[in-house]
């Protein structure tokens, strides 16, 4: 054989593991059907902007040791993720906290909001939500479920939010405080130059085909490695047999401006469901840049269908349990190993990708 390890895709996961098997002395190839490395994480530069390409991409964690080994690879800056919400022409803060509901109420303190939450919950009289519109309303009451909740789920599932099952909303956080900062990890920030600068530091040193199908690739070369580390989908490398995991995608609509600021904040999410889009995302307040012009991103979530990007996995109860077959399956490979977003069937932080990649390779030893 001539490499220790095939790794198929170039993503974080994939990227990590070819990092430190090539500190253990072993010889990785890496390939990715995709024309460029850094899977949904590559950032492309437009006019001196980093565009994350494949949606916006915060790094947060609250583990320190994932923190320190990504600070290896760059420099972060402190944004920090405090996104906007707009529903029609009203703009609110997220997460839902005393900013938004001063906002929504015209009130000024903690109890008052509390109150005005709590007395919508009880006249409602939910005992036990059957879905997610009556998890959302027994959880936050009426006013922000129809303001900030229902349309942009609706939009993100492609579902009446009453077609939805309640585990999609298990909780929703509201503050009591004026704190819009979006993640309530210790560590947050976005690397100075974009994300795809980390992954070519990852890779220096190891082979890397672009452009090339892993069942191609195969057929044409054999078997040209001991083990394969495989983080594309885990139904679509057994050719669907059991049948196909669900997943929504995502479409991307890119816009040029000749204009320095198109809407003030990296990320405003439209929450109601006549605007057909679910947020935009402006990029270069990523990295607070001066350019002249500015690059926006419109996201259209839809259904997925074979061919299509795979983005979030539908982790109800028909597909996870189609998914524990296919890990059975797996679980008889003496030389496939399955990872990432995409071969563990799992929706994925960037910091959770990086500690399952360290966990599994602290595993093979």
């Amino acid at each position: 054989m001539k490499y220790d390890y095939l790794i198929v895709g170039s993503g974080l996961y994939g990227a990590v593991f070819a990092y430190e098997m090539k500190k253990k002395g072993r010889k990785c190839l890496v390939i990715d059907k995709r024309n460029h490395i850094g899977g949904n994480i590559y950032c492309e530069k437009i006019d001196d902007i980093n565009v994350h390409k494949y949606g916006a991409h915060i790094f947060h964690t609250s583990n320190k040791k994932v923190w320190e080994y990504i600070n290896q690879f760059a420099e972060f800056n402190n944004y920090i993720n405090s996104p906007i919400a707009r529903y029609k022409d009203e703009l609110y803060n997220l997460p839902f906290n005393m900013n938004t509901f001063s906002k929504m109420w015209g009130i000024v303190t903690p109890q008052e909001a509390k109150d005005i939450i709590q007395s919508q919950i009880a006249d409602l009289n939910i005992t036990e939500p059957k879905n997610l519109e009556e998890q959302a309303l027994s959880l936050v009451g009426r006013d922000v479920y129809e303001k900030l909740i229902k349309g942009y789920t609706e939009k993100q599932w492609g579902r009446d939010c009453k077609e939805l099952p309640d585990f999609i909303i298990k909780r929703l956080p509201l503050r009591f405080t004026y704190d819009n900062n979006y993640f309530n990890d210790r560590y947050q920030g976005i690397p100075i130059g974009g994300y795809t600068a980390i992954i070519e530091k990852m890779l220096e040193g190891t082979e890397v085909l672009l452009g090339t199908d892993y069942k191609e690739f195969i057929a044409k070369n054999g078997q040209v490695a001991d083990k394969v580390l495989y983080t594309g989908m885990i139904d679509e490398y057994y050719d669907y047999k059991l049948g196909v995991l669900e997943y929504r995608s995502v479409r991307f609509e890119q816009e040029r401006y000749e204009m320095e600021n198109y809407q003030g904040n990296a990320v405003v999410n439209y929450t109601d469901r006549e605007v057909p889009y679910t947020r935009i995302i402006e990029h270069k307040h990523f990295e607070y840049g001066k350019q002249p012009v500015t690059i926006i991103s419109k996201e259209y979530s839809s259904e997925w269908h074979k061919g299509d990007e795979p983005y979030y996995p539908v982790n109800n109860e028909k597909n996870n349990s189609l998914y524990e077959k296919y890990c059975q399956l797996a679980a008889d490979e003496k030389k496939v190993i399955f990872g990432g977003r995409l071969g563990n069937y799992k929706y994925y932080d960037m910091d959770k990708v990086i500690e399952a990649a360290l966990n599994k390779l602290e595993e093979l030893g």
